[in-house]
């Protein structure tokens, strides 16, 4: 072998040493987020992010753990998130007091995307049809107010409607709410939301920026939001 073969063969040498080095060090170092879940909180005196650390610094070969604790919980439970590899999290799993170690899972709330889920997006196109549509609810009863029940660009009910408005005291329709009834109290209006909330669902308008105390914000909407309502309570 020449000279100059050999530089070339011991230059490749190198280069693939330090690729299977680095690679090898990716895999050890690669980490995850885990949830360890300690139980309940401990009685007495008890300072859950250094005993959490202290958990950390047992099996961590990194002189700071700092940079791998994401949160330590001690309000309602005991435990901590952490950058974990597969083989600490085994370990971890181990030690007297853990009850179990699992991996981070992120959940999207459907709120207000359960329609899209379902394959009824909102680029769906609209026609007179959906309007002709009556959904009936049988609940507790309804809250005319909502902008789940607003008549903005809605048109006169449908000819087929053969129904009334009869939702006793304090309680109007209008040509999106087109019919209500009431049996055993004196008025169709919804106190608890249950009714409300089932209305909406089956047939509410599209209501921008809803959310439930800004979680899920998006557009809440019904699966025939064009469609005509009429709201029975049946029950309380």
């Amino acid at each position: 072998m020449t000279k100059s073969s050999f530089l070339v063969f011991l230059d490749i040498f190198v280069n693939l040493m330090v690729c299977i080095s680095l690679c090898s060090g990716a895999v050890q170092e690669d980490r995850k987020v885990h949830i360890a879940y300690l139980g309940s909180l401990p009685d007495g005196d008890y300072i859950a992010s250094s005993h959490h650390c202290n958990m950390l610094s047992a099996l961590s070969k990194h002189s700071s753990v700092e940079n791998h604790l994401i949160r330590s919980y001690k309000r309602s439970f005991n435990g901590f998130a952490a950058k974990l590899t597969n083989e600490e999290a085994k370990l971890y799993a181990g030690f007297k007091g853990v009850v179990s170690v699992f991996p981070s899972k992120v959940y999207h709330l459907h709120t207000t995307r359960s329609w899209d889920f379902l394959g009824l997006n909102q680029t769906v196109k609209r026609n007179a049809t959906e309007s002709d549509v009556i959904v009936g609810v049988f609940d507790i009863g309804i809250w005319p107010e909502s902008d789940s029940f607003s008549d903005e660009g809605f048109g006169p009910p449908p000819q087929k409607w053969k129904g009334a408005c009869k939702g006793g005291q304090n309680f109007t329709c209008n040509n999106k709410l087109i019919g209500a009834r009431v049996y055993i109290t004196d008025s169709a209006r919804d106190t608890e939301g249950h009714g409300s909330h089932t209305a909406s669902t089956a047939a509410g308008n599209n209501v921008v920026n809803a959310s439930f105390y800004g979680f899920a914000e998006g557009t809440a909407r019904g699966g025939v939001p064009s469609a005509r309502i009429a709201a029975y309570k049946v029950c309380n």
